[in-house]
């Protein structure tokens, strides 16, 4: 798939790692709809992005939204060929915290952001994709979601976190399966330690620390570098059903 031609659905697209993937994708000639809670944001994202971007304030994890939204999103695009999940949550906790144990809710709301979120929109964008005409190989689109090096290596408190990127890694496959007779690739990206919005009231000694966890290149990522990557992925037809970490070699450790 060229980026040029490329009409994507990017969840948590107006911040972060998504709004790096948006503006990558613009800057090559693809057209963007961004799909988050933050109606502010998403107005100066568009904004900023020009007439090829749009913004629907989406919850993930509601399906009638999520439905309605895609097919909005399809009619402003001309057509939608990627999605690309970016939505989550941090979910921070230990099951055992010092007043009382964690409450369901907070690991269910992990969950279902992090995981049942990315499945929501992966399934109503793959209904939509399998109509699409078929391009080279057959390949009528692309869904690439993000995991996290965490659902490997989960930290103390990350339990929820983990749980919920190793969900997201487990479906992969069997998706990528499945979508295989409809000409639908699926891939996950599992990123490390990147310079997002969540680090940067970060104290600098501990910034500093963290960098210096990373093996080569000692820094965190760039959030350029993980919209790279699901460039990348989307320009290869050859890209099915696995995940990529892209993490400076880092391997966390248990806190």
């Amino acid at each position: 798939m060229e980026l040029n031609q490329v009409k994507a659905v990017i969840t948590g697209g107006v911040s972060g790692l998504g709004y790096a993937v948006a503006q990558h994708l613009v800057s090559q000639g693809g057209a963007v709809a961004l799909f988050d809670v933050n109606a502010d944001k998403g107005a100066e994202a568009v904004a900023a992005l020009g007439a090829r971007a749009h913004f629907f304030r989406t919850d993930v994890t509601s399906e009638e939204e999520v439905v309605a939204n895609l097919k909005a999103a399809q009619q402003a695009l001309g057509g939608l060929n990627a999605a690309i999940n970016c939505a989550g949550i941090l979910g921070a906790g230990r099951v055992l915290g010092k007043e009382a144990p964690m409450p369901l809710k907070n690991f269910a709301t992990t969950v279902m952001v992090n995981l049942v979120g990315s499945f929501n929109v992966a399934k109503g964008a793959a209904d939509l994709m399998q109509h699409n005409g078929a391009g080279e190989d057959g390949e009528r689109g692309v869904i690439v979601n993000t995991a996290s090096i965490a659902a490997y290596e989960g930290q103390i408190g990350q339990a929820a976190y983990s749980a919920s990127k190793g969900g997201v890694i487990g479906m992969t496959l069997p998706m990528a399966r499945e979508f295989a007779r409809i000409g639908v690739r699926v891939m996950t990206v599992a990123p490390g330690v990147f310079h997002t919005p969540m680090v940067d009231g970060m104290p600098e000694n501990v910034y500093q620390s963290l960098c210096a966890q990373v093996p080569y290149p000692s820094r965190l990522g760039k959030p350029e570098e993980f919209a790279a990557t699901v460039a990348f992925i989307l320009q290869n037809r050859y890209l099915n059903g696995e995940t990529i970490r892209v993490d400076g070699a880092i391997r966390l450790q248990p806190k």
